[in-house]
């Protein structure tokens, strides 16, 4: 007797452990139930139905529960974390963004399959708009918005809610892999310009030196300052009488022209005081030199005078 036996192979252990399923998909607002659902949409979990947490069970899936999406009349997929396994059987909930980037409509089928990613090292984003600059700590705000994500993919473009208010960001670059695993990660984020942004244009100002010129006072500017005595009067009654008083011009000489500092450097503020001599203390000083003790006269409040 001959004996066949098809599957006399042992099938590999990867491929035994691997989920791989179909699905109808809607996006979150499509889900039945008294409680508001809007926390899936900040995040990039989806909604499963309780038999694939079943079948999960006994493949012995390692832990986190990643999956790949994938859409195959557009070849387009991407990568995400489960949230719940509640959704009825047959279907699954995305959110809005992961739809868009998956380029499905609702009731479009979606291939789910278990992948295993690595962890996160660096990630680059890039704001789909300039507004995202508006935010005071924009690290700090995606940080604390990637706490709802379980894995990132390049090319994606995810959506974060902050202050009421929805911001996207292209996922350009993701290391050490194109899908990479971001749960219990240290991973370094950087930013790249937004999209449409354009930087302020700087206007170069171009100092030129000035000639050197004669020293003439009559090329000096006139000093407009305050003069002593130069205005005009008024009446209480205003009439006018005589003729206004005009300032008398300026001799070039007594223009006043500062003094260079030879002694400036760059970043030090130097106060000038103009020096004037003391000459009231060297008057002290010489008052004190010629002082002699008890050398002055007393005087008395009656006058002593001769009796008749």
């Amino acid at each position: 007797m001959f004996s066949f036996n098809m599957f006399d192979h042992p099938m590999p252990r990867a491929f035994q452990n691997r989920f791989s399923t179909q699905y109808r998909c809607y996006s979150v607002s499509m889900l039945a139930g008294p409680n508001d659902r809007s926390d899936v949409e900040k995040g990039g979990k989806i909604i499963m139905p309780p038999s694939a947490l079943d079948q999960l069970s006994r493949l012995n899936i390692t832990y986190p529960m990643l999956f790949k999406l994938t859409n195959k009349n557009s070849d387009r997929m991407t990568h995400c974390g489960v949230l719940e396994f509640v959704a009825d059987e047959g279907i699954c909930y995305l959110p809005h963004w992961m739809m868009q980037n998956l380029l499905l409509e609702e009731g479009g089928l979606v291939q789910v399959e278990s992948v295993n990613l690595m962890v996160a090292t660096y990630s680059k984003f890039q704001p789909q708009s300039p507004d995202f600059l508006d935010i005071t700590n924009p690290k700090a705000v995606l940080e604390n918005a990637l706490r709802n994500f379980a894995c990132l993919t390049t090319g994606d473009v995810i959506a974060i809610n902050y202050n009421e208010k929805i911001y996207e960001l292209r996922v350009m670059e993701t290391k050490p892999d194109k899908a990479v695993s971001i749960i219990e990660c240290d991973m370094n984020v950087d930013f790249d310009a937004p999209l449409g942004y354009k930087e302020p244009e700087r206007h170069s100002h171009h100092h030129e030196e000035p000639a050197e010129e004669d020293t003439d006072p009559s090329n000096y500017e006139m000093d407009l300052g305050f003069r002593a005595f130069t205005g005009s009067g008024n009446r209480l009654d205003g009439k006018t009488k005589g003729i206004e008083p005009s300032p008398a011009p300026i001799d070039p000489s007594d223009i006043k022209r500062g003094i260079p500092n030879y002694e400036f450097k760059l970043g030090r503020i130097t106060f000038m005081r103009n020096y004037r001599p003391q000459a009231r203390r060297i008057e002290e000083d010489d008052a004190g030199n010629n002082f002699i003790a008890f050398s002055g006269e007393g005087q008395s409040l009656r006058k002593k005078g001769r009796k008749p």
